[in-house]
């Protein structure tokens, strides 16, 4: 790849080392993964404290109490992880339909799955690790512990998520909340220092007992005496039952390279199926508004068939396999004409969540990715504990006939995603843009502006982005260029120009040159984001 090529300014160039690299949204975080990998660690442990420093210094995107997914690749294989939790046993479309709701809420109690961070965590350390997990969480402890300034993007979030939240959440449930992220009675300023005690005691104790104590210890306790108080479904039980599961990634091979994603119940098969629609189209051409408008028609296909048919492997009512196959790309590629189409719509969610890429020496890679969804998740958080539970839940369908219906014990549709990227069997390296369901789009982009228009990592991420919203709707961002914007237009797109790019996603990249092993790293200009390099 030619790293040198940037046909975009930015205010970031790709980043250069050797040793080692970790690339995320905030600085502190990806410090401390760099910090953990000085002091003996490799990449996986790196990859533990960034993300576990992450729930402290982005509580915006992510927490303890959300979900995780990543793809390893450690002596020359590819392992996948997903450790996102399942509804809890005592739920059902009955029982949430009975509390006086057509629909699965979005906040509260009743979206609350099982939380799968700590338990990822436990199980990156257990298998790969090199250092124990708490010293992997030291870094993390002590931003809670000490505090830390707010960053500007992380600042603006938090702001706003108050602003929301002090008119709609009311209940007595959501005081923790309060308590914890606004113990002022408002959102910390960009530059204030914000700690949480009641965080760093609870990461200390996950890091003391391997994660045990969440599910089946002291932290599982008060969570279930919480949620037994206030009547959620969530126990003890529940969190007990709760087990990592490793996976066999998937992959779609695009143009000499293989692009490899986990397999349902998460949404990076929406990526591959764009990638396998668009590639039947033939050659894309730079700048073209031909070209923008096949890929933003394969995305369209792609994410209308993956809501329709990704859930839970042995609830979908087509196979993975015929979803990933030429035969469906073809036949999905010849609906594509000269205009938009209208496939049936559905309103797309906004997300919240962080993304961390990071590589040793040793020749690790990992890509990472951890969730509580929609911002702080459920706004449920337990007192002193600093665990903000996630609403993975409010993506389930209350229709009996939805392959997606709500059931306990279930997986639902997942939005997060990490991404990986390899050539000939050899790592080129792990990639990822987190955004709820800009999330496939991101990974399309990303895709392709590496392999077709051979941008350096820095370039790929800085590129302007498009996001299919729903029907013709598509969202552009403001430095979209003009005139593919009005090409668009007349191609009967109904374009829209954002006022900021706040729902285009964060994304970070870790190429590594396979011959010299010189690691190359991008990272997210639209946030606070840092590539940290050793």
């Amino acid at each position: 790849m030619d790293y040198l090529h940037n046909p975009f300014a930015s205010q970031r160039h790709t980043v250069f080392s050797k040793k080692g690299m970790v690339a995320t949204s905030q600085p502190l975080a990806a410090q401390a993964g760099i910090e953990i990998m000085q002091n003996g660690g490799n990449a996986i442990d790196a990859a533990i404290a960034t993300a576990a420093a992450l729930t402290v210094v982005e509580p915006t995107s992510n927490g303890i109490g959300g979900d995780a997914f990543a793809l390893v690749w450690v002596k020359d294989k590819l392992h996948g992880l997903n450790s996102s939790g399942p509804a809890p046993k005592s739920i059902s479309p009955e029982a949430v339909k009975a509390l006086g709701f057509e629909k699965m809420p979005t906040f509260g109690l009743v979206p609350v799955t099982v939380p799968g961070v700590p338990a990822a965590w436990a199980e990156l350390s257990k298998k790969f690790g090199k250092l124990t997990l708490a010293e992997a969480l030291k870094p993390a402890i002590r931003y809670a512990e000490e505090g830390y300034p707010l960053t500007p993007i992380l600042g603006k979030y938090w702001k706003g998520a108050y602003a929301k939240y002090k008119t709609t959440f009311t209940g007595e449930e959501y005081q923790g909340w309060f308590d914890t992220f606004a113990p002022n009675g408002r959102a910390p300023e960009v530059g204030e220092m914000w700690s949480s005690p009641g965080h760093a005691a609870t990461l200390k104790e996950i890091g003391q007992t391997d994660g045990r104590s969440f599910y089946e210890g002291a932290i599982a306790d008060k969570i279930d005496a919480f949620m037994k108080t206030h009547n959620g479904f969530l126990s003890k039980e529940d969190l007990a039952a709760f087990k990592p599961e490793w996976v066999e990634p998937v992959s779609a091979k695009y143009r000499g390279y293989e692009v490899w994603e986990i397999p349902p119940n998460g949404q990076g098969m929406v990526a591959l199926m764009a990638l396998n629609i668009f590639k039947e189209l033939g050659q894309p051409k730079w700048q073209s508004a031909d070209t923008y408008h096949e890929q933003i028609e394969a995305m369209k296909l792609a994410f209308t068939d993956g809501k329709a048919f990704i859930t839970e492997p042995e609830n979908m009512p087509i196979s993975t396999e015929h979803l990933l196959s030429e035969e469906y790309a073809a036949s999905r590629a010849k609906t594509i004409g000269e205009t938009a189409s209208d496939p049936e719509p559905y309103e797309l969610p906004k997300g919240g969540t962080v993304y961390l890429s990071a590589a040793d020496e040793e020749g690790n890679m990992i890509s990472y990715i951890q969730s509580n969804y929609m911002g702080f998740g459920s706004g449920i958080v337990i007192p002193e504990t600093g665990i903000g539970l996630q609403n993975r839940g409010a993506d389930f369908s209350l229709d009996s006939e939805h392959p997606n219906v709500l059931k306990g014990g279930k997986r639902t549709f997942h939005t997060i995603i990490p991404g990986f990227l390899t050539k000939d069997g050899k790592a080129v390296g792990s990639f990822g843009v987190m955004g709820g369901y800009m999330q496939p789009q991101g990974h399309f982009q990303v895709v392709t502006n590496t392999i077709d228009y051979l941008m350096n990592p820095q370039a790929a991420l800085d590129a302007p982005r498009w996001q299919w919203m729903e029907g013709k709707t598509v969202l552009v961002e403001p430095n979209f260029p003009n005139y593919l914007a009005q090409a668009l237009a007349r191609k009967g797109h109904h374009i829209q120009v954002a006022t900021d790019g706040g729902s285009f996603g964060r994304g970070q990249i870790i190429w590594r040159n396979p011959e010299t092993g010189v690691l190359a790293g991008g990272t997210e200009s639209r946030t606070d984001g840092a590539v940290a390099a050793w």
